[in-house]
């Protein structure tokens, strides 16, 4: 089969960009041939904030480009994961009249919330949810804190529902989690299109021996990953535990300050994705304290593959993917207490510790390896082929 992949980088890396070029991989590797349409938000550098604006909203350059690219390979099926903002909706159009079967996957909440997160001012925000126009997510100046960035935001979704870009356009949606595939049909998804595949871990790392004795942290340093609340929880133990933290963002300084404190904390600050498989195997778990619904974090199901078991919010998608008791522990969301509760319990624990690590394992190697996702993606796939006759 050949295969159009389509998307739209954003201006920092982030888990869509690996999740995409991971399945890149994983079909090339299988045997088919992948046409690649990739846009890239660092065009914006310099562009006309007007011209960004009407862009993402239909960009007819990308549109142009796709129709070309489409008549030169002719392949069998599009599979889009990201276009915002440089590729726009209008990339649905151009394959849909060459008569390709669409098919999306849906890595975050984008298309029902104009910050992606359903997350403000702190907590867990469903204001938007099933409105035809997000006005709130503009009075509230929901993406990058701009009341003008957000209007965009909240143009694209209202005009291409009054189109009815997502409902006619796509053939088969992709949601992560059963949790996110109840939200859109929440949203006004229709039910029949939307299955549930989660990503994969790719290579396999295999499995650490959790002899490093620590806690691990990895992700943006911001209110939503619930930074403040692990800090707070580190603050409570009375059996301190090394806390590894990776990654960066608006809280770094923060993270940084608890570490000079001395409160056991070490700030790693980035690292290639290489390190981090490194540093899960000789963690004793992994600590996901996320205050927001989450798409499906990669850094479980990598924490997983490595026989890491994770101490999670029970919230979202986090919910599902942790199995109380089995491969980790839920706490109560934004509550450090709990949080500092469960972590304590897993160090006077360490048998349960030592089984929960074998049971993560044996999750991944359930739900989460290539060869698995391989075979649902060949799925979704006919399916989507059968849908686009239909229509």
């Amino acid at each position: 089969m050949r295969i159009l992949l389509i998307h739209n980088r954003y201006l920092q890396p982030g888990g869509e960009d690996a999740v995409f070029e991971a399945e890149k991989a994983l079909l090339e590797c299988s045997g088919h041939e992948v046409v690649p349409f990739v846009g890239d938000n660092a065009r914006l550098d310099g562009m006309n904030p007007l011209m960004a604006a009407v862009t993402a909203v239909w960009s007819r350059e990308a549109q142009r480009n796709l129709r070309q690219l489409i008549r030169e390979t002719s392949p069998g099926v599009a599979h889009l994961h990201n276009t915002f903002l440089m590729i726009s909706p209008a990339a649905y159009y151009a394959c849909k009249e060459a008569g390709i079967p669409v098919v999306q996957t849906l890595h975050n909440y984008r298309l029902l919330c104009p910050n992606a997160l359903f997350f403000r001012d702190g907590r867990v925000c469903e204001d938007c949810i099933g409105r035809i126009v997000p006005w709130p997510g503009v009075v509230h100046a929901c993406y990058r804190g701009s009341r003008a960035a957000s209007g965009v935001l909240a143009t694209i979704l209202t005009v291409h529902r009054a189109l009815g870009t997502w409902t006619r356009m796509v053939d088969i949606f992709i949601a992560l989690t059963e949790f996110a595939r109840q939200k859109f049909i929440e949203g006004g998804f229709p039910a029949e299109k939307i299955v549930v595949k989660p990503n994969f871990v790719y290579p396999d790392p295999g499995v650490g021996d959790g002899e490093g004795g620590y806690a691990l942290f990895v992700g943006r340093l911001t209110p939503e990953k619930g930074v403040e609340t692990l800090l707070a929880a580190w603050e409570r133990l009375e059996m301190p535990v090394p806390l590894k933290v990776v990654g960066d963002g608006a809280l770094a300084s923060k993270v940084a300050k608890a570490a000079e404190l001395g409160q056991a904390v070490e700030w790693l600050g980035r690292k290639p994705r290489e390190e981090v498989i490194g540093l899960m195997k000789q963690a004793a778990f992994l600590v996901f304290p996320s205050e927001c619904y989450e798409g499906f974090p990669m850094t479980i199901a990598e924490s997983y593959a490595t026989g890491v078991p994770v101490v999670a919010s029970n919230l979202g998608a986090m919910a599902s993917l942790i199995d109380h008791g089995r491969t980790g522990l839920h706490f109560r969301p934004g509550d450090p207490e709990d949080l500092a509760a469960k972590v304590e319990w897993l160090l006077t624990h360490p048998a349960e510790l030592t089984r929960m690590r074998k049971e993560a394992r044996a999750e991944y190697e359930a739900k989460y390896t290539a060869e698995r996702n391989y075979q649902l993606l060949m799925e979704i796939y006919e399916r989507a082929i059968e849908n686009s006759k239909r229509i």
